[in-house]
C-alpha cells in the first residue's frame, strides 16, 4: 500500500470516529468512558496521518 493509499484509508477512519462521535453526543445519556476512547483512537489517527504526510514531504 501506498503512502498516499494509507493516507486516504485512515482520513475515512477519522470522519467515521467523528461522525460516531457526534452520534454519541446525540443520544439522551451520553458514555463519557466511550467518547474517550474513540477521541484517543481519532488522535491516534490523526498523528498517524500527520507523520505519514511528514514523509512525503
Amino acid at each position: 500500500m501506498t503512502i498516499e493509499a494509507r493516507i486516504r484509508e485512515l482520513g475515512n477512519r477519522h470522519r467515521v470516529l467523528d461522525e460516531t462521535i457526534q452520534r454519541e453526543f446525540g443520544h439522551p445519556s451520553v458514555d463519557d468512558l466511550q467518547v474517550r476512547k474513540l477521541k484517543r483512537q481519532k488522535l491516534r489517527i490523526k498523528e498517524e496521518i500527520t507523520s505519514l504526510e511528514a514523509r512525503t514531504g
